[in-house]
């Protein structure tokens, strides 16, 4: 898998941390979900300095990540 910025890492960390498969049986699943989780995170909040883009390039990042 490519390499991920820190903050991609992190939110694929705890997608697969949640996951009740484990990150070697959901990978492809947990990126999806953990972008579209971002996306609705954009619909909500914009506070504590992130913004809408720099949630939406981490959801694209996770969402193009070839294995």
């Amino acid at each position: 898998m490519a390499d991920l910025s820190p903050a991609a890492q992190a939110v694929l960390n705890t997608a697969n941390n949640v996951s009740s498969y484990g990150p070697d049986d959901c990978l492809n699943e947990s990126r999806w979900i953990a972008a579209a989780a971002l996306r609705a995170v954009v619909q909500e909040l914009n506070y504590f300095g992130i913004t809408e883009k720099n949630i939406l390039a981490i959801a694209a990042e996770l969402e193009s990540v070839n294995d």
